[in-house]
């Protein structure tokens, strides 16, 4: 681990790449069931590259509406974007097409759109921009730029079938209102605010999933803050430094990078004993919890822990 991917973790949208674990196994879910629904056909999202650019965007954006999505897929931090950027798609199958362009393979499509930084989106139609969503957008603001859009385009786009919205969310629930006070305290960088929110959610309903994973995210984020990224860097030249390898998992789990800091840990474990093995063990149990239960990182890590220890 480099002292720049230390870099790029210390900052709350770790909490998104944690949330974004969970929502990649729904996205999975759902693109699944799509398939099954439709005889095999995906959900609405096309990979595309400088060659089908010309098809799979502009033909296509005169009679429909594509949302491009300009990205580099191997970097960790743009992952829970594009998942995000799924889920939506899928909701919305019919409406819109999510063309995804990995900006390191095709190059000449963003320097076309003179694309500063990416992740970036654009609403293209009839084969022109129309509107864009500069850096990184929360869900909530997501779904608000593209009700405005729709009603921009709503002249001019094919008519939604009647009832389509219903079949699309059927039964969908409503927000719980302290998820989603947590979520706007994450956004604004007040860890408190959101712990207090995931705690009332506890207590209402001491099982609830969302807020349990929540809390843990945030002792994440807690442990971290504070922590001079060179210096952890520094330290873990020494495999004696337990405490710098801790660390150095919290930051690998804060940049999505979760099967590194499972190893990391479960190294430790095998190599020590006594009360430093121990305090591995139960760091490590305590990362399990800030992903599902049935998160497949998860249930290999447990393995290999139980390998590790006897």
């Amino acid at each position: 681990m480099s002292p720049a991917d230390f870099n790029r973790a210390g900052s709350l949208y770790g909490a998104v790449d944690l949330g974004a674990r969970k929502q990649a196994l729904e996205a999975q879910a759902r693109r699944e069931a799509t398939a099954q629904e439709t005889g095999g056909v995906p959900a609405p999202v096309v990979d595309v590259d400088d060659a089908t650019f010309a098809t799979e965007v502009v033909e296509r954006s005169m009679n429909s509406l594509v949302l491009l999505e300009l990205t580099v897929t191997r970097a960790e931090q743009a992952k829970g974007y594009s998942l995000l950027l799924e889920k939506l798609a899928a909701e919305n199958a019919g409406r819109w097409t999510l063309a995804r362009v990995d900006v390191e393979v095709s190059p000449q499509i963003a320097q076309a759109l003179r694309v500063q930084n990416v992740p970036a989106l654009y609403a293209i139609f009839q084969g022109q921009p129309v509107a864009v969503v500069p850096g990184i957008a929360t869900e909530a603001q997501l779904r608000d730029w593209l009700s405005q859009l729709m009603e921009a385009l709503a002249q001019y786009l094919p008519p939604v079938p009647e009832g389509a919205e219903a079949e699309e969310r059927p039964g969908e629930p409503p927000v719980d209102p302290d998820v989603l006070a947590a979520e706007q305290a994450i956004d604004a960088g007040d860890l408190d605010a959101a712990t207090a929110a995931y705690e009332r959610l506890l207590a209402r309903s001491p099982n609830d999933q969302d807020a349990k994973l929540g809390l843990a995210g945030l002792g994440l984020i807690r442990r971290t803050q504070d922590v001079d990224p060179a210096d952890v860097q520094s330290r873990l030249a020494d495999p004696a430094d337990v405490d710098a390898q801790l660390l150095a998992a919290d930051f690998e789990m804060l940049s999505g990078d979760v099967d590194a800091a499972f190893d990391r840990l479960i190294a430790v474990v095998r190599r020590t004993s006594g009360e430093e093995r121990d305090r591995a063990r139960v760091h490590l149990i305590g990362l399990f919890d800030t992903l599902p239960a049935d998160d497949p990182s998860v249930s290999k890590a447990r393995r290999n822990l139980a390998s590790a220890l006897f």
